[in-house]
């Protein structure tokens, strides 16, 4: 049966790699993307369909979710794999810190936005998550903007961590409903997801250092797995997965009443 795969983030690097690996013949495949010119030049090539969003304003993820669940009566992969490593502390026109929002609220936005949908559809959300959710992360459930302290590499980290909080809960809640949900890391990608970085990261992730990184088809490939291999059988909903295996995450990752507390704050602050 034909399938229809969302892939956000898919305009450059591991989101790009991926698309080109599930343009399957007959499944439906919608890229979305920041890059106007980015996204269409994908679109075209793959023959698919295309969607124009900047996660630093929810009100644009709102309208791709209206258009999503308008033009797609099925959505059977939702890849949640947009994000980004910012640098100094900046705040949306949404009034929330950017990493957090890109990263985390606005692919909570969506799936909660077309949750019903997914249900119905039993539908695999894939997000992307990193193992800096284990040495970078310094979670704060009472200052998830990074109000009082902020560093980029630490709100990098806790977007990564509420990632995988938010796989967690969305499987308990909705895996009896249909939905088989999974965060993984892709490995250290040459890609350009750290350009809004500076000093030390923006260093790491430079020409020199991308020698000895993974390729963005190499980092897609696990999520190429997820979305094509069978939930509960090939791999176990809610878990968080390195090259096709289950990884150990952060410790506050297991935390059933993080993961709940994290829900019902994200909630309240994407509402409006």
């Amino acid at each position: 049966m034909a399938r229809t795969i969302v892939i956000t983030g898919a305009s450059d690097g591991i989101g790009a790699a991926a698309a080109k690996m599930l343009a399957y013949p007959g499944d439906q495949l919608v890229v979305v993307g920041r890059s106007p010119h980015k996204t269409k030049a994908i679109a075209d090539e793959l023959e698919a369909d295309s969607f124009i969003t900047d996660f630093t304003d929810l009100g644009q993820v709102r309208e791709l979710a209206a258009g999503l669940a308008e033009k797609y009566p099925r959505i059977d992969v939702l890849a949640n794999n947009a994000g980004g490593i910012m640098a100094g502390r900046e705040v949306t026109k949404d009034g929330h810190e950017k990493t957090f929002q890109v990263n985390h609220l606005a692919p909570f936005l969506l799936t909660t936005l077309l949750v019903e949908q997914l249900v119905a559809s039993r539908a695999t959300v894939i997000n992307t998550s990193s193992m800096a959710n284990r040495f970078m992360a310094k979670f704060d459930i009472n200052d998830l903007d990074a109000a009082k302290k902020y560093s980029a590499n630490a709100a990098y980290g806790n977007a990564k961590l509420a990632n995988i909080l938010f796989t967690r809960e969305l499987q308990r809640r909705y895996g009896d409903h249909g939905i088989s949900a999974a965060a993984f890391h892709p490995g250290v990608v040459a890609s350009g997801f750290s350009a809004e970085s500076n000093g030390v990261t923006k260093l790491a992730y430079g020409s020199l250092a991308r020698r000895f990184m993974l390729s963005p088809a190499q980092g897609a490939d696990t999520l190429v797995w997820l979305a094509t291999s069978v939930p509960g059988e090939d791999w176990t909903p809610g878990e968080f997965f390195s090259r096709r295996k289950v990884a150990r995450a952060n410790p506050l990752a297991y935390r059933a009443d993080l993961a709940l507390g994290l829900w019902e704050q994200s909630a309240a602050m994407v509402a409006g």
